[in-house]
């Protein structure tokens, strides 16, 4: 295994992780896990639109990586072989 290969399964786990908790940081229809820990302040902060902008743009922005390491390290283990 190359540095190169080890690195990218680190960020890949890492933005794994990331991903899985931006997204249930996101408000549904049940209110999901933000409602659990917050109850009504998490209500008061969702109303305001900006919170939940900024979450989307970080939520879609660490898939994009998230894609991206999967499909550096499927090329790499393609033409390793």
């Amino acid at each position: 295994m190359t540095a190169l290969t080890i690195a990218l399964q680190v960020v890949l786990i890492l933005t794994s992780i990331f991903l899985v908790l931006t997204v249930l940081m996101h408000k549904g229809k049940g209110g999901g896990l933000s409602d659990m820990f917050g109850g009504g302040i998490s209500s008061a902060v969702g109303s305001s639109g900006v919170a939940e902008r900024n979450l989307n743009r970080i939520t879609i922005g660490v898939s994009l990586v998230w894609v991206t390491v999967i499909v550096l390290l499927g090329l790499i283990l393609r033409f390793e072989s």
